[in-house]
């Protein structure tokens, strides 16, 4: 972060930026402190008053926090960093709260990114809560989240926009010695000398990681080498990377792990050599699956290439449609929708099969697309003139047995 450089005028003035002036606004300003080198400028408030001001660099994030834990300080140390600005809560000299204002360290992305909660349920309690009440009791008072979910997922939050921070090396901050509101005040599982010696350990082991996984949007992908003494988090991220068609990031989501545990144990299986990373999905579906979908995707693309020329509302219709599927259907075809073409995505559907039984994703599969054609026959039947719409059933019905066959004969 570039220091940005002031100069006193010919009138003894001090000229800021349009930034600075909009950020402290009109209020009149006190001579907190100056000297021969430096002029530190506050609010004339008699119970938060900034008592230490600096910039990262030679000062350092755990000797920062050191500092406060060591003569058990009560208030807030605010950053303001490159990207954007946190701030700690300490009681006691123990850090009990923190908040950020960087998108990944929001509440609700980081229950979306653990698996906790559906982006669209996300999304309808953010429209609820705005300006009212708080995110959170929103998603639980609705059902989305469970109290015990919320609860961990806050304690998680505030413990990785602290350890987050140890990887600033730029940047100001500044503190405010005040009491805290008792709601401000969380019991974390560690105290602050803990989590400084885990900021540092994860700050180490964080750049190991990353040597092996190159970047989070990479797609990891099963080798050859067969799988041999895993532990549980290790088969289940496994059985979802293997495949390739899901990035590192999302792969953490699937497993319901957090961005750094889901590194751990990513890192393991690519020093294990049974994951490589990849910088694309892999393309091509093979197997009984790949025909599956190759089948009724054909079908698909020849039943919206008529009916839309009919009925522009056709593709909206069908999303609703997807969007509504009962189990065990909605499982197969969550987060799908119709490309451009009418046709489906194919590896999105395969990602949603990964850690069944191969024979239980074939039937899955064949059952779920079974059920989308279907209805799409049904608007064939309300779209087209006879002749049109008879040509097209005979070719659903065909298809239909193709797949019945397939995925029978492979079942004997």
């Amino acid at each position: 972060m570039e220091m940005e450089k002031f100069y006193i005028d010919k009138l003894d003035q001090v000229v800021l930026t349009s930034e600075i002036h909009d950020l402290l606004g009109d209020e009149p300003l006190v001579n907190l402190s100056c000297s021969q080198r430096h002029l530190l400028l506050g609010r004339e408030e008699e119970d938060e008053q900034v008592v230490l001001a600096g910039f990262l660099g030679d000062m350092v994030i755990p000797d920062l926090l050191s500092f406060f834990n060591m003569f058990r300080k009560t208030g807030v140390l605010h950053f303001n960093l490159e990207d954007g600005e946190k701030a700690l809560y300490f009681q006691n000299g123990e850090i009990c709260f923190a908040t950020s204002n960087f998108p990944k360290e929001d509440l609700g992305e980081i229950l979306f990114a653990t698996g906790k909660v559906e982006r669209d349920a996300l999304q309808h309690a953010r429209d609820i809560s705005k300006g009212r009440t708080t995110l959170g009791k929103v998603l639980v008072e609705s059902g989305a989240v469970s109290p015990k979910d919320l609860w961990l997922t806050v304690r998680t939050q505030v413990e990785g926009i602290v350890y987050q921070l140890f990887t600033a090396e730029t940047g100001s901050f500044s503190y405010r010695a005040k009491t805290l509101d008792s709601e401000q005040i969380i019991r974390l599982s560690m105290s602050t000398q803990n989590i400084i010696m885990e900021g540092l350990r994860r700050q180490d082991e964080g750049a190991l990681f990353m040597r092996k996984i190159i970047s989070l949007d990479h797609f990891p992908r099963g080798t050859e080498k067969l799988p041999a003494d895993l532990s549980q988090d290790e088969k289940k991220f496994y059985s979802y990377a293997r495949p390739g068609q899901v990035s590192a990031q999302d792969l953490f989501r699937k497993c319901g792990m957090r961005e750094f545990d889901g590194m751990r144990v990513l890192y393991a299986l690519l020093e294990k050599r049974m994951l490589v990373m990849e910088e694309q999905a892999t393309t091509e579906i093979g197997g009984d699956l790949g025909q599956v979908l190759m089948i009724y995707n054909s079908v698909l693309k020849a039943i919206y290439g008529r009916v839309t020329k009919k009925f522009a509302g056709f593709s909206e219709e069908i999303n609703h449609f997807l969007r509504d599927l009962p189990q065990p259907y909605s499982f197969v075809l969550r987060d799908v929708e119709l490309k451009e073409d009418g046709t489906l995505d194919g590896h999105r559907v395969v990602q949603n099969l990964a850690g069944l039984e191969e024979g239980d994703k074939k039937k899955l599969l064949a059952d779920a697309l079974g059920e989308l054609v279907y209805m799409e026959s049904m608007a064939v039947r309300r779209e087209l003139e006879t002749a049109q719409a008879q040509s097209l059933i005979a070719r659903v019905q065909d298809i239909s047995n193709r797949v019945k066959a397939l995925v029978g004969r492979n079942d004997e």
